[in-house]
This record gives structure tokens, C-alpha cells and sequence, in this order.
């Protein structure tokens, strides 16, 4: 197992390194120059030049970059003399809109992002995995049929939408919840809650859908299996062949599903905090697209690409504790 995480660290940094480098070229040679739109319209050469000295674009691209991978380990020196500017460990570069450091405003931000994701996760999985696997223990009734039609038509809907109509029936026409405004955990732990549960519903409606398909499938491929014939001739309880014996083997492409589900959560869902006004990752990548914020944009694009990659080395881990065959 040591040997195994040792390489599976390996090709995670290997992997977040070659991400980084597409990234950070593909951004870096658009024709746009940040110089210029930092600068101003009426913008001397000298001083255009004295600003692209300053943010190291007048380097060769290489040498950006590699300055870029070594100050997130080591931080590093943005530009000289009185106008130096150190970049404290880890250092993902400033922002040409506000000057501040990328890795800050990512933290302040990532906290919203992880409330929103984790939340919905609960919430999508406690309703997926009941629909699908209650779906599959009655395969081909009235219920089943019924789980499905809605799950494909939940599935249908986008999450602007099913978001819109959540804010016009329990916000505007009943006045059952506030509008959504983000409270610190720490501050006020029901406030919270209540401010996110909008946005949890909106994420979870959609992906509980997916997740009950998912399970449906898995769970009626697997109460087939042998063994579980063998576990029912055993005499053992219902409850048990189904949760002990099918589920557990059933949970592993829902294991997978769910690592990049959520990684790719953690780094922001555009959508759903633009409707609620959520101050997160999705919020602040928007925002440095509409303005072509490059390092916010090369930060938040790592950052999502760490959190795939990790959650899926996680995944793989479970997957010896959740099918104990996989340990073979």
C-alpha cells in the first residue's frame, strides 16, 4: 500500500504539473497583453515596457513558467528595485485587477466554495442512493417506473432553472427562507444552514438525479451476483445481503462518480453562486474571465485540477475499504 500511494503521489504531482504548463501557455500567448490593460489607455512605451518588467513578462515564456512552478514551493520576487514585490510561499502570482495575492483571495473564497459543495454532497447522495437502490429492489413495478421518470426529468432540468423556481416558491411567494447571504460556520452554525439550504437543493436536485440512475444500475448488476444468491441460501437477513453484501460491492463506479463530482465542486459551481450571490471560487473564476485576469484564472484552474486529482487518489483508496475484492 506504501508502495502503491508513494506512486500514486508521484503521478498526481506529475499530472498538476503538466496541467499547469498547458495552462499557463494558453493563457500566457493570447494576443491580449496584461500590461497594456493594467497601463491604461494613454500609456507611455517606457512606462508599458517598465510594467511588463515588472510582472516578468518581457522573460521568455520558459522562464516564466519555471519561476511560476518554483515560487509555489520556495515563493519567490516580482519585479526589482523600489517597486519589488515578494510573493510568500505559495505563491500563485498577484492579480492585475486588485494587486492582491492569488492564494489569498482563493482561501478567502474557498470556504463558501467547500460549505456549497459539501453540503449538496450530502444531500445528493442521502437522495440518490435511497431512489436508485429502493428502484432496484423493486425492478419493473409502478415504483421503480415511477423513480425513474423522475429522475430523468429532474435530470432535464438545468440548474438555473430548477434555482430560479427554488427562489420564487420558498423566497419571494411563501417567504419561507431568507435569501441566500453567506454566514461563516463558526459565526452562526443555523444561519448558515439556512442561508445555504437553497443553494444545497438546487446542486442536489440535479446530481441526486444521476446518482439514482447510477445506483439503480449498479445495484441490480450486482444483486445478481452469485454470491449474493449464496449470502440469501445462507439465511442471512434481507437487510443485511442487500446493505452488507450489494451495496457495499455496488458503491464503486458511485465512488468514482462522486471523487469527481466533488473535486470539481470544491473549486466552484459558476452557476449556482452567480444566482444565490455566493462570494466563491465560481464567483471569483467568472470574474477573472470577464476581465482576463490571468493568474487568478491559471490559480483557480490548479486548484480545481488538485482537487479532481486528489479526490479521485482518494477514491482509490476507498475502494479496498468499501469492496474488500479490490484488495486482491
Amino acid at each position: 500500500m506504501t508502495l502503491y500511494l508513494g506512486r500514486r503521489l508521484l503521478a498526481v504531482a506529475g499530472v498538476l504539473v503538466a496541467i499547469a504548463a498547458v495552462t499557463f501557455t494558453v493563457f500566457y500567448v493570447l494576443p491580449s497583453d496584461p500590461a497594456a490593460a493594467a497601463c491604461g489607455k494613454s500609456c507611455s512605451t517606457d512606462r508599458l515596457e517598465a510594467i511588463r518588467a515588472h510582472m516578468g513578462l518581457d522573460r521568455p515564456l520558459w522562464r516564466q513558467f519555471a519561476d511560476f512552478v518554483t515560487g509555489i514551493f520556495t515563493g519567490r520576487t516580482m519585479g526589482s528595485g523600489q517597486y519589488a514585490l515578494h510573493c510568500g510561499f505559495p505563491c500563485l502570482g498577484y492579480s492585475y485587477e486588485n494587486s492582491e495575492a492569488v492564494w489569498d483571495l482563493l482561501t478567502d473564497r474557498l470556504p463558501v466554495s467547500a460549505s456549497l459543495a459539501l453540503g449538496a454532497a450530502v444531500l445528493w447522495l442521502a437522495l440518490g442512493l435511497s431512489a436508485g437502490v429502493t428502484a432496484a429492489l423493486r425492478k419493473d413495478t409502478l415504483t421503480d417506473r415511477a423513480l425513474m421518470v423522475g429522475a430523468v426529468a429532474a435530470a432535464s432540468l438545468p440548474v438555473y432553472f430548477t434555482s430560479m423556481m427554488l427562489i420564487y416558491g420558498l423566497i419571494r411567494t411563501a417567504g419561507l427562507l431568507p435569501y441566500p447571504q453567506y454566514v461563516p460556520l463558526g459565526d452562526d452554525p443555523l444561519r448558515w444552514a439556512s442561508n445555504l439550504l437553497l443553494p444545497w437543493l438546487a446542486l442536489a436536485v440535479l446530481y441526486a438525479a444521476m446518482y439514482a440512475r447510477q445506483s439503480r444500475s449498479s445495484m441490480i448488476e450486482t444483486m445478481a451476483e452469485p454470491y449474493i444468491r449464496t449470502a440469501r441460501a445462507k439465511g442471512l437477513p434481507h437487510r443485511t445481503v442487500v446493505v452488507k453484501h450489494g451495496l457495499r460491492a455496488g458503491m464503486t463506479p458511485i465512488l468514482t462518480l462522486f471523487g469527481m463530482d466533488l473535486g470539481g465542486l470544491l473549486a466552484g459551481a459558476v452557476i449556482t453562486e452567480s444566482i444565490f450571490g455566493l462570494p466563491g471560487i465560481g464567483r471569483l473564476f467568472y470574474g477573472a474571465l470577464s476581465t482576463g485576469d490571468q493568474p487568478v484564472i491559471l490559480g483557480v484552474t490548479l486548484m480545481a485540477a488538485a482537487f479532481i486529482v486528489v479526490a479521485n487518489l482518494v477514491v482509490d483508496l476507498l475502494y479496498a475499504v468499501v469492496d474488500p475484492r479490490v484488495r486482491y
